[in-house]
């Protein structure tokens, strides 16, 4: 894929994944010029791309912190948004649950820890009541907190959203374009693997390298990335009848530990684990630890032991060495980080957003604001709204297990950001995500992608893939 790199800019944002996002978004609402800069081929392709996919009250965040007010914030304007962009919200409610007296005794703890965060609709609820919620929960339930508040979302369709956004108010992305160095002499000069970039300002919003990127950029660190590994069991769509409802453990200082989670596509989580690991870029699943998953989930809602697995996967979440977020402005380098973003992220994304413009306001500039706004509206992939397969006219289906139309595969190449590699493109559509993995649409997909994708499906003669 041929780039094309204007080298003036207002702001460069490091890092294409639902933080980067987001601040493109805000940055560029705000009538600034922004590049967003991606080391891989496509957006959401680090810590961004695996996550429960849940849109947090912050509840549970810790009392009086950023990362609480930062939630808050997110939630607020994802809501006030959601709507008219095409953004999903599952309304499920969470139910955190209690398996013995020492956790039912700690619920009281979380429900007024949760009150003085500034939520409301929190109601501590006997065995028996929640049952009544969630029929399918185990006769071993001690108690449980009903948070109303907590619900799902398509945790993909909304970063894209915000950088399509974003794209039609002029910001550029930059892919394939890892930053190797930086100077600053009143404006920066970055040295990326795709050419030099020069900009008044920088975000770091690198997620899994955001230390490696203040380095690089000449920063001193303020922190360091600990990465931390989840595992996820996705099970069948027959598993969603027994799970309305997000299911989460009372958490612990380290994690808030295996949910039992709906997904807006229809099937059911179970994760993540917490693992701490030194590797960045590689998250191996392991077997063992995939059937305790499994097993956890089914003393949770034991309707779901005989339920087919679609999927496993594995994430790498930014931990820091400390808990809280790693969020710094440097006016003097007119540079601003935002590390150790964790499981959070996707619900404070926005609120991130929003604190880095007005750190930036500190910096003494101010831009012009754009005279309109493109209306964005993303197509819906989840099954609570109409699919393309139900409308008329849609060409083929070219999945079958998710019902991936091939207008909708056309669709996203045409699109304002368009797929550069088959995650990418199976993020955007779903298309590959389903029972098969992939093994009945995948030679469609070849050929309907050509050599679209940075790494084309299909193998040529001599490829040595």
């Amino acid at each position: 894929m041929v780039q094309s790199i204007s080298t003036e800019f207002d702001v460069a944002v490091i890092g294409a994944g639902v933080v980067g996002c987001a601040v493109a978004r805000r940055f560029a609402l705000a009538g600034a010029k922004v590049v967003v800069i991606e080391k891989g081929a496509d957006i959401l392709s680090g810590a961004s791309k695996a996550n429960s996919a849940i849109l947090h009250t912050g509840f549970d965040a810790p009392e009086g912190s950023l990362e609480l007010e930062l939630v808050k914030a997110g939630r607020a304007e994802y809501l006030s948004i959601h709507g008219r962009m095409g953004l999903s919200l599952v309304e499920t409610g969470a139910l955190v649950c209690a398996w013995n007296p020492d956790e039912a005794e700690r619920l009281s703890a979380i429900a007024e820890q949760g009150r003085r965060n500034g939520i409301a609709e929190l109601d501590l609820l006997t065995a028996r009541q929640a049952r009544e919620t969630m029929p399918g929960l185990s006769s071993h339930l001690a108690a449980a907190l009903e948070v109303s508040g907590e619900h799902i979302i398509d945790p993909w369709s909304a970063p894209l959203g915000y950088l399509t956004q974003a794209v039609g108010l002029g910001a550029q992305l930059v892919r394939n374009a890892e930053v190797l160095s930086g100077s600053f002499d009143g404006a920066w000069r970055i040295e990326t693997m795709a050419g030099p970039i020069l900009a008044a300002s920088v975000v770091n919003a690198a997620g899994l390298f955001g230390d490696v990127v203040d380095t690089r950029l000449g920063l001193l660190p303020e922190f360091t990335i600990m990465p931390r590994k989840g595992q996820f069991v996705v099970l069948d769509k027959a598993a969603r009848r027994h799970v309305p409802r997000i299911v989460l453990p009372v958490p612990t200082e380290i994690t808030k530990g295996i949910v039992v989670c709906p997904t807006a596509f229809g099937n059911v989580l179970i994760g993540p684990t917490a693992e701490e690991q030194d590797d960045r870029e590689r998250a191996i699943v392991e077997t063992a630890t995939l059937q305790a998953l499994l097993k956890r989930g089914a003393e949770i809602v034991p309707a779901l032991a005989p339920i087919s697995v679609t999927a496993v996967y594995a994430g790498l979440r930014p931990a820091s060495d400390k808990k809280h977020y790693r969020i710094s402005a440097r006016p003097n380098r007119r540079a601003i980080t935002l590390g150790g973003v964790r499981s959070t992220g996707l619900s404070a994304a926005l609120g991130l957003a929003q604190h880095a413009l007005t750190l930036h306001a500190g910096f003494g500039t101010r831009f012009d604001l754009p005279s309109s706004v493109p209306e964005v509206t993303m197509p819906n992939l989840t099954e609570t709204c109409e699919r393309d397969w139900q409308r008329a006219d849609h060409g083929e289906i070219v999945c079958h297990c998710e019902l991936v139309t091939r207008r909708e595969i056309d669709a996203t190449f045409s699109s304002p950001v368009p797929p550069g590699d088959f995650g990418g493109l199976r993020r955007r559509t779903r298309a590959g995500m389903g029972r098969c993995q992939g093994f009945y649409c995948n030679a469609r997909l070849a050929a309907m992608t050509g050599d679209r994708l940075a790494v084309p499906l299909a193998v040529s003669a001599g490829d040595e893939r």
